[in-house]
């Protein structure tokens, strides 16, 4: 289907119009041309011909002659120049724009006059009947030269080469060869005789086949979306979609997160769509694109923008279909300065009520809330087709419905930020479950996971967070001493979002130079900000210490990055966990800007205990391990961390003997973790004391 829905017929009744047309111009050359008859004829000159083109009247005094004394005194062979219009079929041949076949589709969704429109069939016959090409080769006086020329395709409209506005149909910037309609040949030779022909890609869509793509298109990564009956879209993507045709610039968090509404909104409005993703700014490969989106009536997406993309968009823009460009980046002016590009943010809402994620996805496996799932990840329609098809991939391969674990890891893969060179990635494999903490702290946990999967109901939808460019970021301080838990809470945190967990690398982040830490802090922002994550800042105090007053020019600078961090938290958009030992040393001005403070206190007597078993609880344990544990805990005053290092220690030295571990080992563990903190052992001197 074309532009008008219609078939190849009306160029097969045009091409048998022009059939009689060129069979009137034949017989009016050869009624005054001795060679008519010559075999040879179109091979050589003879003198004769020479001699009575020579002496016949100039263009111009004919048509003024035919015009005062009428057709019948004027030459036969100059009839058809100076009265063109008055051959039999000229009315069928000049298409009627207006009408419903391809040729005037065509025509209306490139703006050709009726004039181009009969020039195009003319160079369009000989593909589709091979006895133009002895027609066209008699014609030209050249039996080598059986395509039309433009002073044939003039002469069979009625005008004449020396006419301005019949010689401006051939100009480079004229519908016709602008929009790579027709081909103009031989451009050495005068205008008259330069060849024409047709792209085959537009000889296919008026005969009725729009099946590929334009073979210009091949390999530059275009793909044709179908239009498709679709559920509701989004209000945002519906205005673009119904605003036929627009130039819009989207910009985007993240490549992909707005285009797909954009798509499903243009292909359930029924308009197919041209989906490009330059690896370059191509500009010829952008007016093939949109040849063809003009044949095909289609909506054409380029996403994401190239580098340096002024080419690529001044090819495309403006144009008499949709455009919708996509990048993160903000629209440059320089690139289309006379073009009424419109500049958008794509919204920043939530993934969705889970409907798309449920039609991708099919049937799941296990008690689950899919919504609740997926909240965390802020993905557009196109990655939530991707994640889904991983996730489907995955459980087939391990032979069930997708689980909740399958979804998560598709949904990470796919939102996956690029932070390797400045942050760790730690895979989060522990939950509430692992965490020993008070109650209170626990529930802050809570609640800071919750905070992450409700921010967009909440500072979007309910409008709770609105002016000052303020993001919709989740940060929060974790404080307290070293090993009661911090990057351990984190790390749940990440699982139970179902997102990875990146520890900043301060070594890559603070740099000695003036600026840099600045430099290197934005790029791991910018990157969490347009991915999903938990970003976790280690000794936070590094880089969020208090400003100090300032004397030298090392406390301006150290000033101006505590005063970069501060803009830069309130339009973050991510989550981002800072720890500390010293919650003193953090500026008073970053604590405003934290949704929570989780305190780690370090654990007592009763809490030490129950990391002693949280730590053993996988361990063969011999039957005085029970006891062992209530007496360390109490004479060991060990953080978190501490007691899980001397549970592998005990680990190790039962491993050592080949038997469980005992009360011994669990002893023997917690000795050696006072000492190494440089603390005096309880029961140093003991006679049972290794």
């Amino acid at each position: 289907m074309g532009v008008d829905g219609t078939g190849d017929g009306d160029v097969f009744a045009l091409v048998a119009a022009l059939r009689s047309r060129v069979a009137a111009l034949v017989d009016a050359r050869s009624a005054g041309d001795p060679t008519a008859g010559d075999p040879l004829r179109g091979l050589y000159v003879t003198q004769e011909t020479a001699r009575r083109i020579a002496t016949g009247p100039a263009p111009g005094a004919v048509r003024e002659a035919g015009a005062a004394q009428g057709t019948d005194a004027v030459h036969d062979t100059e009839v058809v120049r100076s009265a063109g219009a008055a051959l039999p079929g000229i009315g069928a041949v000049l298409p009627d724009t207006g009408g419903a076949g391809r040729v005037a589709g065509l025509a209306r969704a490139f703006g050709l006059s009726a004039l181009d429109a009969h020039i195009l069939l003319v160079a369009l016959a000989p593909e589709v009947d091979r006895g133009f090409e002895v027609l066209y080769g008699y014609l030209n006086d050249d039996v080598g030269r059986r395509r039309a020329t433009a002073g044939l395709a003039l002469d069979l409209a009625g005008t004449d080469p020396f006419d301005p506005a019949g010689r401006d149909r051939f100009h480079p910037a004229a519908p016709l060869r602008a929009e790579g309609l027709l081909e103009v040949a031989d451009e050495d030779r005068p205008l008259p005789g330069r060849e024409l022909r047709v792209p085959e890609r537009v000889v296919a869509h008026l005969l009725g086949d729009d099946g590929r793509l334009d073979a210009e298109l091949a390999g530059k990564h275009v793909e044709l979306l179908p239009p498709v009956v679709t559920g509701a879209s989004s209000a945002f993507a519906a205005r673009i979609a119904v605003a036929w045709p627009v130039s819009v610039h989207l910009r985007e968090r993240a490549p992909g997160a707005g285009t797909g509404a954009v798509v499903a909104a243009l292909r359930g409005a029924g308009r197919p769509v041209l989906r490009y993703r330059p690896e370059s700014a191509d500009a010829p490969a952008a007016r093939a694109l949109l040849r063809e989106a003009r044949l095909r009536g289609a909506a054409v997406v380029v996403e994401p923008l190239p580098p340096d993309p002024g080419p690529l968009v001044r090819a495309l823009v403006p144009a008499s279909v949709t455009v919708v460009l996509a990048g993160t980046g903000a629209p440059d002016p320089r690139w289309a300065p006379d073009a009424d590009l419109l500049a958008l943010d794509a919204p920043d809402g939530p993934t969705g009520d889970g409907d798309l994620w449920r039609r991708e996805l099919g049937p799941l496996e296990g008690d689950f809330d899919l919504e609740r799932a997926v909240a965390p990840y802020r993905l557009g329609d196109d990655q939530i087709r991707r994640a889904a098809r991983s996730a489907r991939a995955l459980a087939a391969f391990e032979g069930t419905a997708p689980t909740l674990a399958h979804v998560r890891h598709s949904a990470r893969l796919v939102s996956a930020p690029l932070l390797d060179s400045r942050a760790r990635r730690i895979r989060p494999a522990v939950g509430f479950a692992d965490l020993v903490l008070p109650q209170e702290p626990l529930e802050l946990l809570r609640e800071l996971t919750g905070r992450a999967r409700d921010r967009d109901r909440v500072l979007g939808e309910w409008r709770l967070r609105t002016g000052g460019g303020r993001g919709r970021g989740v940060v929060a301080l974790f404080a307290g001493e070293s090993g009661t838990g911090k990057t351990l809470g984190a790390e749940v945190v990440a699982g139970e979002l179902g997102l990875d967990l990146y520890v900043v690398d301060l070594s890559s982040v603070v740099d000695k130079y003036v600026g840099e830490t600045e430099k290197n802090l934005e790029r791991i922002f910018a990157e969490v900000d347009r991915t999903d994550c938990v970003l976790l800042f280690d000794e936070a105090d590094a880089v969020f210490g208090k400003r100090s007053e300032v004397r030298s020019s090392h406390d301006r600078y150290a000033n101006l990055e505590s005063a970069y961090l501060l803009q830069r938290l309130e339009a973050f958009d991510g989550i981002a966990v800072l720890t500390t030992n010293l919650r003193s040393h953090i500026d008073e001005a970053f604590t405003r800007r934290l949704d929570l403070v989780v305190e780690f206190p370090f654990p007592d007597a009763a809490l030490r205990a129950s990391l002693w078993h949280s730590s053993l609880a996988g361990t063969p344990r011999a039957a005085d391990v029970d006891g062992e544990i209530a007496r360390c805990a109490e004479e060991f005053e060990l953080a978190g961390g501490a007691i899980r290092s001397a549970a592998v220690t005990a680990g190790y030295l039962a491993a050592a003997r080949g038997s469980a571990v005992t009360g011994a080992d669990v002893r023997a563990g917690a000795r050696r973790e006072y000492r190494k903190a440089g603390r005096l052992v309880p029961d140093a001197g003991l006679p049972w004391a290794p």
